[in-house]
């Protein structure tokens, strides 16, 4: 990944950690997870388009809702959500091995 550019607003950085326990600098990690995905939010009614980035940091499935503006990405929200989780898990499903027995042995 190219080296990205982040910026958020303090105060609602400070909001986010009060309500969500996440800091945005802590946030911007979910980006550096190679396994990330990224998706619109179609729900948001804005002039801008608005995007969701779903990653992994401290052993958890980081949701971060997030615009990009002049080659920066702004971040406006973060946090450990189920709904990001699934989203993640669908994208990146587990491959598990079947167990088998050895052949010839009896």
């Amino acid at each position: 990944m190219a080296k990205a550019h982040f910026e958020w607003d303090q105060a609602k950085d400070q909001e986010n950690q009060a309500k969500h326990g996440v800091p945005f600098a802590v946030a911007q990690l979910a980006f550096a997870d190679a396994r990330r995905v990224i998706a619109e939010d179609l729900t948001h009614s804005s002039s801008e388009k608005r995007y969701f980035c779903f990653g992994q940091v401290g052993g958890g499935i980081l949701t971060v809702r997030f615009t990009y503006r002049e080659g920066v990405i702004r971040i406006f929200g973060a946090g450990y959500w189920r709904k990001g989780k699934r989203i993640y898990e669908r994208e990146n499903p587990l491959h598990r091995r079947t167990s088998r027995k050895p052949k010839g042995r009896t």
